[in-house]
Parts: C-alpha cells; structure tokens; sequence
C-alpha cells in the first residue's frame, strides 16, 4: 500500500500564502513527497498587491512602497527580477518630494516660516514615540521642547475604548506634545495677512494635517486607538523608501512562476476551516474526515482534506471569522487567539486618484498645468470659520499632487471614516468635493496670499480653470476578501498579540496528552509578525516562518531561514 502524501493547503495567494508555497516547492525534494494547493478566494493573485492602470499611468491600488531598501527583501527580489527600472513612468517614481506647496483655508500659501516648526516637532514627537531620539542620543539641552519631561507627562494620560489609566496612545502623546510646544513659546507675534486665521489655530491645522498623514501609515482611523509603547518595537528597514517601477505586481508575477499551472486555485472561496483541536490517534481521525485532520469547505460547496492549512486572510477577514456559528473555523478559535484576533487594530486606507484634464488656451493649445504637491491645511470640520462647500470628508486627507512630476494623474490617502465614506460615494460626488476643495485653495485672482503680510506671486488666473474629469478608488473596507487594509496595535492590544496570531493549532502539550495531529492550521500575513506588521515585507517573513515551520517538522536538510524570521 502506498502511503499517502501530507497534503498542505495555502489560504489567500497573497505575499504571505506565494512566499510560503514558493519555499515549499523550490525546497530539495519537496514535489516527489508532499502535495500542495493555493486556493484563492478571489479572481486573481495579489491579495492587498495590485498594480493597475489609471489615466495611462502605471498606479498601484494597494501596496505602494517598499519601506526601506536596506536588507528589505522585497528590494532584493526586484532588484533580482529587474523590477526597479522602466521606460514608461510609474507611481511615486520622483519619491517624496521636497518642496510642497502648503496652502491654508482661504487661499493663504504658509511659507516656511510657518509650517517647518510645527512639521519639525510632529516629526521629534513620532521618533520620541518610536524610542529613536532616546537610542540616537538626540535629546538636548538646547531643544525648546524638553521631550523627556514631555513624556513623563504624557505617560500620565488615559486613553479611550477601554485602554485604562497608564496606557497612553500616540495621539494623547501627540497633543501633549504640541500643549508643551505652546507653553514653551508664548509671547509671539500674530501673523498678518491670514484671514480669520490665528497663528494657534493655524499651528493647531499643520499639526492635525500631519496627524491625517501618519493616519494613513498606521490605518489607525483616530491615533487614540494607537497604542504608544508598542510603537516602539516597530522596525523600520534603513534607506530611502522606493517604488516599484514595473509595479508591485511583478514581484508577486515572480514567486508565482515556479509554481505548476493548476496549483494556485483561483475563485476558491473557504468559507469554513473545521479542524480536529481534541482528539486521540487510533489509525484514523474522526467525523469521516480519513488520515487528513482539515476539512477546508467552499462557496461552491465543495471540499477538501488536508494536513496542513496555512491561513493567510488579513485580519480584518479573522475578524469576521471568529463569531460563534456563523465564525470561519469549527471548533472555535482558542480564546488566546480569539483574544488577539479582537485587540489588534486593523484599519481601512484607501487610495484616490483622480485626472486632471489638460488646460487649453482660446486657440485650443494645450498649456501646461503643472499641478503642485499640495499640501492642504483646514479649519476643524466643526469650525465656524471653515469653508461650508468643502466637504467632511476631503478636511480629513492631508495632501493632493501628481503620482509623478507634471503627470494628470492625482492622488490623495484616506484613512478610517472618511475612508469608509469614499467607498459609498458616486464618482460625480467626489469629483465635485475635489474640485471644490481645490479651487477654493489654489484659485485666487493674481495671486496667493502668503501668511506674513507679503504676497507670492502666481501665473494670472487665466490659467483657465482645472477640471478633473475622471476617478479612481481603491475599496478595501468594504471588499469582503479584506475588510480593511493593514494592521495596527491599538491601545489594550501590544506586541504578545501579534505574537498569539503567529501561533500554530493546536497548541502543542508539553506533556504529550494532547495526541492530535499537530499543524493542522497555521498563520501567516502581515498581522502576525511582531516588529513588520503592516508590510509586504511583514508578509513575506511570515510566509517564510510558516513554510519552515512545516519543513522542520518533517526534518527537511537545508532550511536556512529560522522560524523567529
């Protein structure tokens, strides 16, 4: 009788679930002893990867950078697949730009003079939370701001949604942050030429504008649920931070090419994972289920058996899955992970791009609308003063510029409500509050106010009107294959949880009373790598921890990654 082969089945072919079958299968040996199957609930591979077209530029719908080029692995494989060069232009190909234009409310540019102070201690205020001002040394005497009197103050804050006395969040800190900037340089000049403008109110919306950029890098919707001390076992990759130029979607192209035609499944929704968590060997498992201790279930109705399954969704799909009867796995989660699943943070960002049609003059010419970065400052959605046609919605991005230097493509981010809120809205809706928004900022006649009382020159407003003409968005909140975006910490959470999410069922018994097949579900993405989550290059590792993990076990020669990838 020929014994049968231990079949692995891989949950989401996204970077975690194609990082593990890629290392699966190019492993010595692997294909003449093991059986392996991707099944992909959606119509194509990617997961949060998606490289698109818009305007006749390359975009990205998801992932758009590669955080830090320095040991970063997903740099090293576009680097090995000639990803990093094109001849056609890309998404973010000029970087971050150096010199945005800032415009306030009303029509007011703010020069330098009054956005880089304010940018500057937004920025000391995110590295003190991320514990990098402590470990560089970089606390002086000198500094207006004593940032480690700060923080023993700020360590005194309560937070919301439960977090309890002495759990402090990053947004609590922030503001701290800013209260003790004000106290440290009181008796300061009002500005001139700024409308109804104060230069408190003013500091208060460069603040908030940066509070609504770093909203998108976490996906915490309000930076009160982000937990502070978890910030600081983030690890950032060093080096400067790059796009893709052949799109995200090749590097994904790559782990998928070594894979046979009919592996990865697509259109394969799970909708139940039923598994065998309390149980004792006697030949054959119980409840029909054969030799193999998974039974993964279909919205097609269809089945099938398994060894191993390693689980991939986002954590926004765990979350869904964990709720009684109706939940994705039977039996239950155990409470550990149940209980990490509900802590973590897990929010929604999403993309807007819209296109900018081309200016023409009264001879039909086409002129050259070279839109700026722009950086947008707003009064509170609540404020008297604030603009009544802007709507809530556009008050809550912080910037709208070209993907790339003079294209007619335009992005903006959109995190937690508002991000929710585009995902509802017609295409004529959000155009309309893109055009309001814009013109209201950039549209004056002759010239832009500038907030010191001079006046900064432009080209005359017969520049003829922008028109945007066109729009894109992602809709990853309410797409029922992610829920949201990317993971956070939120306050009551901390880093153990992304630990519980890395763990194996079922738990493995120390004194071997528990003789169930062991590795019967595993997990891998994004929310469960304790010092990456939220990346691509998160994913990958726990991909690769998770295709270890299963070659260990079966004593495969040559593993090279450790498991604590």
């Amino acid at each position: 009788m020929v014994a049968k082969k231990p079949r692995i089945v891989i949950v989401g072919a996204g970077m975690a679930g194609l990082t593990a079958a890629n290392k699966l299968y190019t492993s010595s040996g692997f294909k003449d002893l093991f059986e392996l199957y991707v099944v992909e609930g959606g119509n194509r591979t990617g997961g949060r990867i998606n490289t698109s077209q818009f305007g006749g530029d390359q975009i990205e719908m998801g992932a758009t950078w590669i955080h830090g080029i320095v040991g970063s692995p997903i740099h090293k494989m576009a680097q090995e697949h000639h990803s990093l060069e094109s001849d056609q232009p890309w998404e973010c190909m000029d970087g971050f730009l150096d010199s945005p234009t800032t415009m306030a409310e009303g029509g007011f540019e703010l020069g330098p003079s009054m956005v880089d102070p304010i940018s500057t201690l937004f920025k000391k205020l995110m590295d003190f939370s991320q514990g990098k001002l402590i470990e560089d040394g970089v606390v002086s005497s000198s500094e207006e701001v004593d940032y480690v009197k700060l923080r023993s103050r700020a360590s005194m804050a309560s937070t919301i949604n439960g977090g309890g006395f002495g759990k402090l969040s990053v947004g609590a800190f922030l503001r701290r942050g800013l209260d003790a900037y004000w106290a440290s340089v009181k008796d300061r000049e009002e500005i001139r030429g700024c409308g109804n403008w104060s230069r408190k109110l003013l500091e208060d919306a460069i603040f908030a504008m940066h509070e609504n950029t770093q909203r998108t890098y976490t996906s915490a919707g309000d930076l009160s649920t982000l937990d502070y001390d978890a910030e600081r076992e983030y690890i950032m990759f060093p080096g400067e931070e790059v796009t893709i130029a052949k799109g995200y979607l090749s590097i994904i192209e790559a782990l998928a090419s070594v894979l046979p035609a009919g592996m990865i499944q697509l259109g394969r929704k799970v909708t139940k994972i039923e598994w065998q968590p309390d149980c004792h060997r006697s030949g054959e498992v119980e409840n029909g289920y054969g030799s193999r201790p998974v039974k993964l279930h279909f919205c097609d109705g269809s089945v099938m058996l398994a060894d191993h399954v390693i689980v991939t969704v986002s954590l926004g799909v765990l979350k869904a899955g964990i709720n009684g009867d109706a939940g994705l796995f039977n039996p239950p989660l155990p409470s550990f992970k149940i209980q990490a699943i509900s802590r973590l943070g897990f929010g929604v960002v999403n993309k807007l791009f819209v296109q900018l049609s081309p200016c023409s003059d009264h001879e039909g010419e086409k002129l050259n609308n070279k839109f700026p970065f722009l950086q947008m400052v707003f009064h509170r959605s609540d404020s008297e003063l604030r603009h009544q046609k802007i709507p809530w919605w556009m008050r809550r991005t912080a910037s709208i510029c070209p993907i790339y230097n003079n294209s007619s493509v335009l992005l903006s981010w959109f995190a937690g409500k508002e991000a929710l809120e585009l995902e509802k809205m017609k295409d004529e809706e959000i155009l309309n509050g893109v055009s309001v928004t814009v013109k209201s900022l950039l549209s004056k006649p002759n010239s832009h106010k500038l907030c010191n009382g001079n006046v900064n020159p432009v080209e005359s407003s017969e520049e003829s009107e922008m028109k945007f003409v066109k729009v894109l968005k992602s809709k990853w909140g309410t797409d029922p294959l992610f829920r949201g975006s990317y993971s956070y910490v939120g306050v009551g959470s901390s880093g153990e949880d992304l630990d519980s999410m890395a763990k194996p069922l079922p738990e493995s018994s120390k004194n071997g009373a528990n003789s169930c097949p062991p590795l019967q579900i595993l997990f891998a993405g994004e929310a469960t790598h304790r010092t990456h989550y939220s990346t691509t290059h998160g994913a990958y590792f726990s991909g690769l921890r998770e295709a270890n993990r299963l070659l260990q076990h079966y004593n495969f020669v040559g593993v090279s990654e450790l498991l604590q990838h």
